[in-house]
C-alpha cells in the first residue's frame, strides 16, 4: 500500500476523532459562567491535552504498523531477532512519567486552589445561602433575607455566593455545572460551597447523585440577575402567604416529584440546623434547637448555639 493512502487513512481515523468531539460545543461544562468553572474548565483541557500526546501517537501507530508490516509488503523489514531498542524503552518509559508528573503537579495546585470550602476573595461581601436535599426537590433557605424557596436559586451576578449544604434524605449531588464544583449533600453532616456568576442568566442545576425514584427530575434553574432584580426578587417572595415552619417543613418533607417552585415569605430560625440534627439527635444542642425552631414562627438568625 502507497504512503499515501497510510497517510490517508490516518487522517481520516483523526477525523472521525474530532467529530465525534464536535457535541462538545453543547457541553455545559465548557462554558462555564463563573471563576471555578473557568478554573475547572482550564483543568479539563490540559488533562485531556496531555492524554492526546500518548493517545494520539498509539492511534496512528495502530494504523501504520499493521499497514507496514503486512505479509503482501514485501518491502517491510522483517527481523524476528530484534529483541530490544534503547531508544523506544526511554520513549515509552519517560514520556508517560513526564505526563504523569506535570499532571500530578496541576492537579495538586488546582485542587488545592479550588477547594470548595475556600471562600472566594473578590471583595464583596458574600450571599449566604443554606440548601436542604429533600425527596426529590431542593429547598434553598436565605437566612439573611428570612426567605425560602422549593426548586429555584435565584442570587445576584457577580456576588459571591456561601453555601451550607445538608440533606433530609439519602445522600445527593449539588451541582450546577456552569458555575462549577460539585459537591454532595449528606443526612446529619453539613458541607460547604463557595461559588459566583460572572454574568447574568439562567443555570442548569441537579442532583447527580442517584436517589431514588425522582432522581432524574431532582433539578432546579439557578438564575443570576443583577442586583436590582435581585432585590425585587426577594419582595416578590416576601409577598407570599406561605410561611415556612416546622409543620410545613415536615410536609414538604415527603416524597415528591416534579414539585413546582413554592415561596416562602418567612421561616422558623434554625431549620437548617433542624434538619441537619434531626439525622443525629443525639448532637449537642439538639434540644435547643428544636425548640427554638418550633417555638418561633417568624424569621430571624440562629443562636449561638445553632453555630457551634
Amino acid at each position: 500500500m502507497k504512503k499515501s493512502v497510510v497517510v490517508a487513512l490516518v487522517a481520516l481515523a483523526l477525523l472521525g476523532i474530532a467529530a465525534s468531539l464536535a457535541g462538545c460545543s453543547e457541553m455545559v461544562l465548557l462554558h462555564p459562567k463563573g471563576p471555578i468553572g473557568d478554573s475547572q474548565r482550564r483543568l479539563i483541557i490540559v488533562a485531556f491535552v496531555l492524554m492526546l500526546l500518548v493517545v494520539v501517537p498509539v492511534i496512528v501507530m495502530a494504523i501504520w504498523f499493521p499497514l507496514k508490516y503486512r505479509a503482501s509488503n514485501p518491502k517491510a523489514k522483517y527481523d524476528p531477532k530484534w529483541t530490544h531498542s534503547g531508544r523506544i524503552e526511554t520513549v515509552v518509559w519517560l514520556v508517560p512519567l513526564a505526563i504523569v508528573l506535570v499532571l500530578s503537579v496541576i492537579t495538586w495546585r488546582e485542587t488545592h486552589r479550588l477547594d470548595p470550602y475556600r471562600p472566594l476573595d473578590v471583595g464583596v461581601a458574600p450571599l449566604r445561602i443554606d440548601v436542604v436535599s429533600l425527596d426529590w426537590k431542593w429547598l434553598f433557605i436565605y437566612p439573611e433575607q428570612g426567605i425560602a424557596v422549593v426548586n429555584e436559586l435565584v442570587f445576584p451576578a457577580r456576588v459571591p455566593l456561601s453555601f451550607r449544604l445538608t440533606s433530609d434524605t439519602v445522600m445527593t449531588s449539588f451541582f450546577i455545572p456552569q458555575l462549577g464544583s460539585q459537591i454532595y449533600a449528606m443526612g446529619g453532616m453539613q458541607t460547604r460551597l463557595h461559588l459566583m456568576a460572572d454574568v447574568e442568566g439562567v443555570y442548569a442545576g441537579q442532583n447527580q447523585q442517584f436517589s431514588g425514584r425522582g432522581f432524574s427530575t431532582m433539578t432546579f434553574a439557578a438564575r443570576a440577575l443583577s442586583q436590582q432584580d435581585f432585590e425585587a426578587w426577594v419582595q416578590k417572595v416576601k409577598a407570599s402567604p406561605d410561611k415556612l415552619d416546622i409543620a410545613r417543613l415536615d410536609a414538604l418533607r415527603k416524597p415528591s416529584e416534579k414539585v413546582p417552585v413554592q415561596f416562602f415569605s418567612s421561616i422558623a430560625p434554625g431549620l437548617f440546623e433542624y434538619v441537619m440534627h434531626k439525622a443525629a439527635p443525639m448532637a449537642p444542642h439538639y434540644g435547643d434547637i428544636m425548640m427554638h425552631a418550633q417555638g418561633h414562627g417568624g424569621h430571624g438568625q440562629p443562636d449561638a448555639a445553632q453555630e457551634r
